[in-house]
């Protein structure tokens, strides 16, 4: 759940945004210009590996010839 309030305090009072410009940024915008944007870097094989465990693709696969949709 997101820190609505928290982050309307700093888009307001710390960036000095309206508003409205507060409400049409993405919380990705609102997080790079407030400098939380510290991603986990690049994507390696073995970051690669452990988010594939960790979601693993699921569902029926497609039938021979059926668009999966991609």
């Amino acid at each position: 759940m997101l820190a609505w309030a928290a982050m309307h305090r700093a888009g307001l009072s710390r960036l000095g945004l309206t508003p409205g410009q507060f409400w049409n940024l993405t919380p990705h915008d609102l997080a790079v210009m407030l400098g939380l944007d510290q991603g986990s870097g690049t994507m390696t094989r073995d970051r690669l590996a452990t988010l594939m465990d960790a979601f693993p693709d699921t569902g029926p696969e497609p039938e021979e010839g059926q668009d999966d949709g991609i």
